[in-house]
């Protein structure tokens, strides 16, 4: 195989509220997010149960940087699906190195215990759905859309006609 696979999925807990910048030109909106990752597990030496939390930085941006912006808040619970990208940077001649996440989407969770940022931020047909943000459909940009219905769900047992037999039709 010459190609690798790089490809994060991160279900976690906004640490910060989100910090939206601009690069050149006002299209250009960069959003960074902190994202807490908490593993819980057992540990046989000391006979309790142990919380280890990673933190991750996680980068958006565009329309769904600013749309999400409006929308997260400390608290927020996400997923996020992305890739990883490392870079470097000196610091006092020392050479360092970082790695973010680049998010190509993002899906909310729950509110976890954040606030909505903006009074009605959820308005306009997204209360009680969960938008997902996505950058891999046409356009690239998501625009915030919920995703497309899904199949339909099972009928109510109410009206549901299963058929013209009746229990003495079951053959056992």
């Amino acid at each position: 195989m010459s190609e690798g696979l790089n490809r994060v999925m991160l279900l976690g807990n906004l640490g910060a509220d989100p910090e939206l910048r601009y690069g050149q030109g006002a299209e250009n909106a960069v959003l960074k997010l902190r994202l807490a990752t908490t593993e819980r597990y057992f540990d046989r030496r000391s006979n309790e149960w142990k919380e280890r939390t990673d933190w991750h930085r996680v980068v958006l941006f565009g329309k769904r940087a600013e749309a999400l912006q409006k929308i997260l808040a400390k608290g927020s619970t996400i997923f996020v699906e992305g890739r990883l990208q490392t870079s470097s940077y000196e610091k006092d001649g020392q050479k360092h190195w970082s790695t973010d996440v680049i998010a190509t989407n993002v899906i909310l969770a729950g509110r976890g215990g954040g606030a909505p940022r903006e009074q009605g931020a959820r308005s306009g047909g997204m209360s009680g759905d969960r938008p997902s943000f996505n950058s891999n459909g046409p356009g690239r940009g998501g625009g915030g859309q919920p995703p497309p219905a899904g199949p339909p769900g099972p009928p109510d047992d109410e009206n549901f006609d299963g058929g013209s037999g009746t229990d003495d039709d079951i053959p056992f």
